[in-house]
């Protein structure tokens, strides 16, 4: 095996794509400035419909793993299961296969089965987070706040909650706002 780049940012991991042509790509989620890792690996899969890409992170939320694997990651590793685990993983990957070790497969299960939010809902869910009330969401997002009410009903129930602190503690535990939104 053989390091061919190292990226810190997203258009870098793609531009090292491009010129490197890596047999695996090892993506961290957590790549900084203009795109996620998550971006990232959908950017290259865009443009690469081959590329094996294995995501590494430190994030054990759900919504993470969920969108990794959705982007088109092979399989998604926590770095605290490195070691002897990484070196097989990548040979898996590198001969087309993508294991999924048990506790993410779990997790990825429930998540296919668990409603996602709009694009709305996560607005309104981020400017909860920020701890905006209703006629400052309303406000903040050109709507009413009859249309807050009702995004915020929807989190709710999809992320079975019934009070905002409670929507956005689970929305940070299963990584659908990150914690430096």
């Amino acid at each position: 095996m053989e390091v061919v780049g190292c990226a810190t940012t997203g258009s870098q991991a793609l531009r090292l794509f491009r010129e490197t042509m890596p047999d695996v790509t090892i993506m961290d989620i957590r790549l900084t400035r203009d795109m996620t890792g998550i971006e990232a690996t959908a950017a290259i899969r865009g443009e690469f419909s081959d590329a094996r890409i294995l995501v590494l992170s430190a994030h054990q939320g759900d919504d993470l793993i969920f969108r990794a694997l959705k982007a088109g990651a092979a399989t998604y590793l926590l770095k605290e299961s490195l070691g002897d685990d990484l070196i097989d993983t990548i040979r898996e990957v590198h001969a087309g296969r993508g294991p999924i070790p048990p506790h993410i497969g779990r997790k990825f299960a429930d998540q296919t089965v668990r409603p996602s939010l709009t694009h709305r809902e996560l607005e309104v869910l981020h400017l909860m987070a920020d701890g905006l009330r209703n006629k400052e969401i309303a406000d903040r997002l050109k709507i009413s706040q009859q249309t807050v009410l009702t995004h915020i009903k929807s989190i709710f129930v999809k992320l079975e909650v019934s009070d905002r602190t409670k929507a956005v503690t689970v929305a940070l535990r299963r990584g659908i706002i990150d914690p430096g939104f």
